[in-house]
């Protein structure tokens, strides 16, 4: 068991009637109520051991149930995708000796809904080659929980693998991206099984996107993770914020108007930060730009950047992150997931920079290595300009975050997926982590309260050991194709209204209370997905 430390941030227990609630709110020790204990932080992460399998650690206030998990057979499921998360290609357990296995689905992002009284968990699904989406009813019997929604696009085709979801109430459509910078883009689907998904690359543009979110005037946000080229272990910025405005928000195939966040440096010229150039000579990611970006206290005038507008452009599949480059849009250290600040009417957008998730990169010290937390201030959703600071600056301890959700108004959970490669490096997997949000510029350090240290389950200890047996030249092991370690994924807060007032961000979450509920994905290995509680 992992050792545990009370925390002075974060989360408030109240008592509803006969049942004990949890509300993350942000609190101190000096404003709380004497009776109200605090949400205490896991101490340490579980650590990276060869062929052990570790439970995951939460803090002692919360616990956590299985909702669906990765041997669950689809109620409408093909030869082909005949399980929650694994295909049909091969045994879920590899028989001694070999390397042969079914490839695993890996659900992701997670989207809360209820509809016609039913409450339903969507997720996309990443494993290659191609992708999904799956429907989990959380008022079902095991045997009926899980059904697929959408595998093949409008014309038939497979569909590719998804990565991020939300809905969008504007059109009742799940929106639905594909985080590939050559075929990747966005596809909306709507929820009922047997779906077909639609591809709006003419539209939204080709591009690695993954983080997408609405906002109340309709426009559709994204967040893209696109690496950059890899020199001296650390990736050039080449991923970007968008803003998608829609002709008719009720109808996206009508199109609109894509955008990019453009920041602006505050040297002496005011020179927008731009991405370098892949294939100049001396191409560093560590320039005076990152340097800047990433440095604490610092804020930064942004713009939006026009890089298509259908009306004049037509509808014809584009590359978006070539359109950024040549409006001189900036790019990050591969942003990945955003949401909007509830209590700021969408005036304040939160997103991730996960970084180079490897101990050995130069631009740890000072250029976004490490990653980052952003915080981008408008006075409204369709704002032309806005004001970019750097929340919270990652470290070793604290580095890949990805998926982003608030809890509260002013606590925000942020989830990492290091990777095997830095979880040997600091001897330590994941964990999830909840930051306390102020209403200036965070100049000083962050002090996040680990909730979640994840371990590692059976089949993800299996396939750690297959990969390092193939990383060492194991003859016969070059074949096998699955991920190791556990990702943390899918963090989600919801409460499943599907009309424009459940929008994230338009009302302020209270967990375990008035419907309001947590998940998240223990990508790859059994692939299961849980719903966090209150104890």
């Amino acid at each position: 068991m992992m050792q545990r430390r009370r925390t002075t941030l974060v989360a408030g227990l109240t008592a509803v009637g006969a049942v004990t609630a949890l509300t993350f709110v942000a609190a101190n020790a000096a404003t709380a109520h004497n009776d109200s204990p605090f949400l205490a932080s896991v101490d340490t992460a579980n650590t990276k051991a060869s062929g052990v399998v570790k439970p995951a650690a939460l803090s002692p206030q919360l616990a956590q149930q299985l909702v669906a998990t990765g041997s669950m057979p689809l109620v409408n499921g093909t030869a082909a995708l005949p399980f929650y998360g694994y295909r049909g290609d091969g045994p879920m357990v590899p028989a001694p000796g070999t390397f042969t296995e079914a490839s695993k689905t890996e659900p992701d992002k997670n989207t809360y809904l209820v509809l016609n009284g039913h409450h339903y968990l969507f997720q996309g699904h990443e494993g290659s080659p191609t992708g999904y989406v799956t429907r989990i009813d959380l008022d079902a019997p095991v045997s009926e929980r899980v059904s697929l929604v959408a595998w093949q696009d409008t014309a038939g085709n497979a569909l590719p693998s998804f990565d991020g979801s939300t809905w969008n109430p504007f059109n009742q459509r799940l929106l639905l991206t594909a985080e590939n910078s050559t075929t990747g883009g966005v596809w909306q689907s709507s929820p009922e099984p047997g779906s077909k998904a639609e591809s709006l690359q003419g539209v939204l543009g080709i591009a690695a996107y993954e983080g997408v979110q609405n906002d109340s005037d309709g426009n559709i946000w994204l967040v893209e993770d696109a690496g950059g080229k890899t020199i001296n272990n650390a990736k050039l910025p080449n991923s970007f914020v968008y803003r998608f405005q829609p002709v008719d928000p009720s109808d996206l195939t009508k199109g609109g108007v894509l955008q990019a966040l453009q920041v602006t440096s505050n040297s002496s010229d005011h020179h927008a930060i731009t991405v370098p150039s892949e294939t100049a000579a001396g191409t560093t990611p560590l320039t005076p730009d990152m340097q800047e970006l990433h440095q604490a206290g610092q804020q930064f005038e942004t713009r939006w950047v026009t890089l298509h507008d259908t009306a004049t452009q037509g509808f014809t599949a584009y590359d978006a992150n070539a359109a950024a480059k040549a409006a001189g849009a900036t790019a990050f250290k591969r942003p990945e997931n955003g949401v909007f600040r509830p209590g700021t009417q969408f005036g304040e957008f939160f997103f991730t920079e996960t970084g180079d998730t490897n101990a050995l990169s130069p631009a740890n010290n000072g250029y976004g290595g490490w990653g980052s937390i952003m915080r981008l201030v408008q006075r409204g959703p369709s704002a032309d300009s806005g004001v970019l600071s750097m929340f919270f600056a990652g470290d070793q301890a604290h580095t890949g975050l990805d998926n982003i959700a608030f809890a509260s108004q002013d606590v925000v959970l942020a989830v990492e997926d290091a990777g095997d490669l830095l979880h040997s490096q600091r001897n330590a997997l994941d964990s999830a982590y909840a930051f306390v949000v102020n209403d200036r510029p965070h100049a000083d350090p962050v002090s996040p309260v680990r909730w979640l240290a994840e371990g590692r389950d059976a089949s993800a200890t299996i396939d750690s050991g297959l990969g390092d047996a193939k990383a060492a030249g194991v003859p016969g092991a070059a074949s096998f194709q699955n991920d190791g370690d556990n990702e943390i994924t899918g963090i989600h807060v919801s409460n499943g209204d599907p009309t424009v007032r459940g929008l994230l961000g338009a009302r302020i979450p209270t967990p375990f209370q008035g419907g309001w509920r947590v998940f998240w994905t223990q990508q790859h290995g059994d692939n299961n997905t849980w719903e966090v509680v209150a104890k």
